[in-house]
């Protein structure tokens, strides 16, 4: 699985060990990858779980998708709105 960084610099994040499960994840993933400046990033987190535990993965991710598809949907749904009352009123105003 790949992600365009650029997008998304975040990915690239270091991920600090500040509870158990961040401690033991960070460590597992940094002895799989073995990074070279020994930081985890969250992309490497990513890669770990898409190859180890996809069962967990996909439905996070086909989540997002839908949580996306809905607020563009509402978000076309506000925008038509939007030109509706606009044209409305220019309308109006031409009529004065």
């Amino acid at each position: 699985m790949s992600y365009n960084i650029d997008e998304n610099p975040d990915l690239l994040k270091k991920v600090e060990k500040v509870n158990p499960m961040k401690k033991w994840l960070v460590e597992y993933v940094g002895d799989r990858f073995k990074p070279e400046n020994d930081e985890v990033n969250v992309d490497m987190i990513i890669q770990a779980m898409a190859d180890e535990f996809p069962e967990f993965l996909l439905p996070v991710a086909e989540e997002n998708f839908i949580r996306g598809y809905r607020q563009a949907l509402d978000d076309v749904d506000n925008g038509e709105q939007i030109l509706r009352e606009q044209s409305e009123d220019e309308k109006l105003h031409n009529q004065e």
